[in-house]
């Protein structure tokens, strides 16, 4: 009798993998935009697939599958970056599961084996960012020990007059 829970295989990606990784970074894309991302999902489409396909040849594009089938995605790499740093950061650009595959672990060995990938680099932590608004994301991130490390912040350039407050306050 085959387990209630079966458990994801996270493995490296082939390039057979690419085009099912792709429609699930559109199917992420789409989802962050609830979140007030600025990513256009579709049109991003043939870029993003370009992109997967540069973290497949370097060893950074993982997958879940449960079945045989794809159900989640992580991409991860080093930050490579003209500034000498204390410390080898890994970057998680993307993580995924499909919403069907959600709250069974899949999400958690994804993140477990996208450390591992970039510990076996030579990082020494890793980094990702997170839609502030995406609590769900965040209470995940925070349960598998992740805390924040930097705050982006931004302000709409729109009607600028009637939001600034400091330059009538300073004059």
């Amino acid at each position: 009798m085959p387990p209630n829970n079966p458990q994801p295989t996270i493995e490296l990606a082939t390039r057979d993998d690419l085009e099912t990784v792709t429609d699930l970074w559109v199917q992420l894309a789409r989802d962050q935009r609830r979140h007030d991302s600025a990513v256009r999902a579709d049109s991003n489409r043939d870029t993003m697939r370009e992109t997967l396909a540069a973290y497949q040849i370097n060893d950074g594009l993982l997958v879940a599958r449960l079945a045989g089938e794809i159900v989640g995605f992580a991409s991860v790499t080093l930050e490579r970056g003209s500034l000498e740093l204390d410390s080898t950061r890994g970057l998680l650009s993307n993580i995924y599961v499909e919403p069907a595959f959600r709250d069974r672990g899949i999400g958690a060995a994804l993140l477990e084996a996208a450390e591992e990938a970039t510990a076996e680099r030579g990082a020494d932590e890793v980094l990702l960012e997170v839609m502030a608004d995406n609590e769900a994301a965040r209470r995940f991130y925070r349960r598998e020990g992740y805390d924040e490390f930097r705050v982006t912040m931004s302000r709409s350039l729109e009607n600028r007059d009637e939001n600034d407050t400091h330059s009538k306050e300073d004059g």
